[in-house]
């Protein structure tokens, strides 16, 4: 969840299929991370948001430099 107490209007917001694009994964990909608690996500409606930041972490927690 996210705290009350961020600035919510400055952050950028992604959809799964931008998050999916950057990525070069699935859109499904994308969901099974939601729903695993991997990716955190705002759900508007019946759609999902995920903050640009939290992508950003997501990639950075899980690199390893190669050779």
């Amino acid at each position: 969840m996210i705290p009350l107490t961020e600035d919510i209007t400055s952050t950028r917001y992604l959809t799964v299929r931008e998050v999916a694009s950057t990525l070069r994964v699935s859109n499904m990909t994308v969901y099974r991370l939601i729903n695993s608690g991997d990716l955190r996500a705002v759900r508007v409606g019946k759609s999902f948001r995920l903050r640009e930041d939290d992508v950003n972490g997501y990639l950075s927690d899980r690199y390893t430099q190669a050779g």
